[in-house]
């Protein structure tokens, strides 16, 4: 019966979808306001046009005018209306997902043609939102010292490490121009994009509405820049090196190479030869061969007796780059509007990385660590069809393509894994350091899906606007060891044998999960009052098989039950969301929202290690298989609740005050299943909670002359069962109690403080800067060693921080280009600890209570921060 419910709501939202309409795509907002005489009364049937588009409105009979689907971006009005001025307004911002009210008073034309131009300025406080959204514009993007979507994303109030408001990594909602680009496989963004291609950046971290799924913390939703039809091009070049005297915690630093860090990014957009097409095109090229250092004193193929303590390096000694990035990027769009009515776009995006990650156990036989190769590629059609004023629809079909590989030799049976073998070294040889042999780890991972996407929207009357949406994916995923390389030994000595596969152990899996979801929304605005009301549907198939009795998984207990593989049930979720925004004065509002927020966990941790058949042998007693995978999970599930104010405190300051809470349950955790036989094996299952509540406080200044600031406090209590997973598990195996608690979770960053300061004057200069301060996350600590020495998990606190990010920039006119000269500094105070490792005996990455036993870790360079990194530019537009 309950199916039977979950299939009726589905027929119902459909028919919604088709009868009924939805309101802005998450890459457009609305325009609406009133036009009035000098007297106050309405001016029915005047035209608003937006300049640079086709797209406008006519007052209605109460002076009322909306534009809908213009995308986010700056616009330009014309207000005409028989027998008065033409009024143009310019500097008009149009947020994604966000209405921008512009009211305007018509004066008696005095003159034929008389034409008054305004500037518009955006409100210090936008009171129509109901919960906490943050928006950055690329004016904004253009003055800050910062380069990439993250790095935008952590400086935004309740967000600490990509965590939002106390929740795990992996629950937020990535978005390119409205259309996910999420990674089921781990529920990360496939793509990392610079600040060159954004035209803006929406980072929700409270409630949000029903058009959103797949998220239970928060949403991004990154909007790519356009061409027009004005031909433009632009470019940035800049260098730079990390620079400490610190030579204690980062030797090999102290020189500065301004080709350690090198970015060549260029960008062309306009018009082509086809009729009312325009286009984008940007490419980047960004190299950093990062502040950790090896040296080669041996070559993997060295070989070494360590029984008679003979050494033979044949390295030459130089100094080797191991944490380095080298990528390739790009971004391509094409639209046409020659049809009328109808608008066709063409959207790619490309990235290629190759890295390499600093192992302190390879630091004197660097060639030995393993690369990692990334490829995304995120390419679709937008078709959007304008039937009315007052409705459109969109549709999106759009296929994310995702491949990671992680090995030193693609192939298993490269020769060179056979010339260097397995990693060795001797505990009395620098600490133990590997001087021969390659890593052997391999892993990969690809993930290919379609997304298909329909939004409808259907302006019902001046107040009220349907949103309905349909979204639907489908991906096969690939995951797991491409080949095994085991060490064996022939004839007393040691050799590698590569093998497609192991026995009992996985080798490359393939799934094939899907994933639908429909909603309805209304929004209702009666003058500054605003309704946010919807209902989400969501339904997942793991498309997989588990057994029929986890009593007795692989069939394989004599008189026991019949086990056998079924498939995997269908999971539906209803997601209820509402939000309002009340005004309590012509300055200040009050808002509330509340919803429930429904998320598959990262799909590798439900398929992976999930062929039960390997507990064929499974006894009381016996071996560990690890945790068994689970695709007949649940989604994970949280309720979030939020309230706030917001008060404009003068023309030039806003202020914004929000209390959150969410209620995290169905959490992925560990749960031991006992067998027949009084075996016990760990199983994934929603077993986990959690729970997050705090504030957040942020004072925002417009610029008054040329400095504008920010400021943005959150209080937060993060806490939960587990941090991880696989933390019950863990704890299990290590012999302590395993049983559910509540405790700070790992990344409860107590308080946390972002603060931003603009100094911009038009054509001249620049000077920008971004101050964080973090209070420490929790870590266990210790007393003494061995088995019981570590007190309660994540009692301690690590120390607090601040990091300090400044720009400057000169601008320069030269004819026909507009060129600039930066520099910005990264870390200025060359803070050496942010939340990374410490001794657990002592709370600082800096000593231990135990000094030998931890001397490896002491020389450890990796445990400290990244260190000061100083860029030196330029950039360059045409006019």
């Amino acid at each position: 019966m309950k199916k039977i419910f979950y299939y009726k709501i589905l027929v119902l939202m459909l028919l919604i979808f088709v009868l009924a309409g939805r309101a802005f795509s998450q890459t457009s907002g609305k325009l609406s306001g009133r036009v009035t005489d000098n007297s106050g009364e309405a001016l029915i049937g005047a035209s608003i046009i937006v300049e640079g588009t086709k797209q406008g409105a006519v007052t209605d009979i109460e002076g009322y005018y909306s534009v809908l689907n213009l995308r986010a971006g700056t616009y330009s009005i014309s207000v005409r209306s028989v027998g008065y001025q033409t009024k143009v307004v310019q500097n008009i911002k149009i947020n994604a997902d966000q209405t921008t009210k512009i009211d305007i008073v018509l004066s008696t034309e005095a003159i034929i043609g008389e034409q008054v131009t305004i500037v518009a300025q955006r409100p210090i406080v936008e009171f129509n939102q109901t919960s906490s959204v943050s928006t950055v514009s690329k004016e904004e993007l253009e003055k800050l010292p910062v380069q990439g979507l993250n790095e935008i994303v952590n400086l935004q109030a309740g967000v600490v490490d990509g965590h939002f408001r106390g929740g795990r990594i992996g629950e937020v909602q990535y978005q390119v121009d409205g259309v996910t680009v999420n990674n089921p496989y781990n529920n990360a963004s496939t793509l990392q994009l610079d600040r060159s291609v954004l035209q803006e950046v929406q980072v929700i971290s409270g409630t949000f509405d029903a058009k959103y799924g797949q998220a239970m913390s928060g949403v991004v939703n990154a909007v790519l820049k356009t061409g027009s039809d004005k031909f433009e091009w632009s470019g940035e070049f800049f260098g730079g090196d990390y620079f400490t005297t610190d030579s204690k915690r980062y030797p090999d630093n102290k020189d500065f190479n301004p080709l350690t860090v090198q970015n060549y990014q260029l960008t062309l957009s306009g018009p082509t030869y086809l009729p009312q097409t325009t286009f984008f095109i940007s490419g980047r090229r960004y190299h950093n061969n990062g502040y950790l250092f090896g040296y080669r004193r041996f070559n993997p193929t060295d070989s070494s007796d360590f029984e008679k303590k003979n050494y033979n390096p044949t390295g030459d000694n130089q100094k080797i780059a191991m944490l380095t990035n080298n990528e390739w990027s790009g971004q391509f769009k094409i639209t046409n509007q020659s049809l009328d009515n109808i608008q066709v776009s063409y959207q790619a995006s490309y990235q290629n990385i190759k890295r390499t990650s600093y192992d302190h156990s390879y630091r004197l036989n660097p060639d030995g660590i393993r690369t990692n190769y990334t490829t995304s590629i995120t390419h679709g059609l937008q078709f959007t069809h304008t039937l009315s004023d007052k409705m459109f629809y969109k549709l999106d079909v759009r296929q994310n393509y995702f491949d990671y590989k992680d090995y030193k030799y693609e192939s298993i049976y490269d020769p060179r894994y056979l010339e260097a073998g397995a990693p060795q070294g001797d505990a009395n040889y620098e600490d133990g350091a590997i001087i021969q042999g390659i890593d052997l780890t391999r892993f990969k991972q690809q993930t290919n899906a379609i997304i298909v996407k329909g939004d409808y929207t259907w302006q019902v009357d001046r107040s009220n606007m349907i949103e309905t949406g349909l979204e639907y994916q489908y991906a096969k995923m690939i995951f797991g060891t491409p080949g095994f390389l085991v060490s064996t030994f022939v004839n007393d000595q040691q050799i590698l044998q590569p093998r497609e596969s192991i026995p009992k152990t996985p080798g490359v899996q393939i799934y094939f999960p899907k994933q639908l979801a429909a909603y309805v929304q209304d929004r209702l605005e009666w003058g500054d009052l605003v309704v946010r009301a919807g209902l989400r549907f969501e339904y997942f198939d793991a498309n997989a098989k588990v057994p029929s009795d986890y009593q007795n998984p692989a069939n394989s207990i004599a008189g026991a039950p019949t086990s056998t593989l079924v498939d995997t049930k269908v999971k539906h979720a209803l997601a209820p969301r509402l939000g309002f925004s009340f005004p309590l004065t012509s300055a200040a509002s009050i808002y509330f929202s509340y919803g429930h927020f429904y998320q598959m966990p990262g799909l590798g941790l439900l398929y992976n290690n999930a062929d039960y058949t390997v507990l064929n042998e499974l006894q009381a007693g016996g071996i560990s298989y690890g945790v068994m995978g689970n695709p007949d999970l649940k989604p994970e599930k949280t309720v979030q609740y939020e309230c706030g104010l917001k008060q404009a405190l003068t023309n030039y300051l806003g202020l914004e005050l929000s209390f959150f809470y969410k209620d995290i349950r169905d959490l992925l955790g560990v749960n031991f299943q006992s067998t027949y036989t009084a075996a016990e094996y760990a199983r994934f299952t929603n077993i986990d909670f959690g729970s997050a509540y705090g504030f957040t406080v942020s004072l925002s200044q417009r610029a008054f002359g040329p400095l504008s600031t920010s400021l943005d406090y959150t209080l937060q209590f993060a806490q939960g069962n587990s941090s991880d997973p696989q933390e019950t598990a863990n704890r299990a195996s290590a012999g302590k109690d395993s049983r559910p608690r509540d405790i700070p979770f790992g990344w409860d960053q107590r308080h946390t403080l972002n603060a931003t300061a603009i100094l911009f004057e038009p054509d001249d200069y620049s000077i920008s800067a971004i101050i964080k301060f973090g209070s420490g996350q929790p870590y266990t600590p210790e007393i003494g060693l061995g088995f019981g020495a570590d007190l309660e998990t994540n009692s301690g606190r690590k120390e607090s921080f601040v990091l300090v990010d400044l720009r400057a920039e000169k601008f320069f006119s030269l004819g026909f280009i507009d060129l600039s000269v930066f520099a910005r500094v990264f870390n200025l105070l060359n803070t050496h600890y942010v939340n990374g490792f410490v001794f657990s005996t002592t709370g600082s990455p800096d000593y231990s209570v135990n000094p030998v036993s931890d001397r490896v870790a002491l020389r450890n360079p990796s445990r400290f921060h990244e260190p000061r990194r100083i860029e030196i530019g330029i950039s360059f537009r045409s006019k």
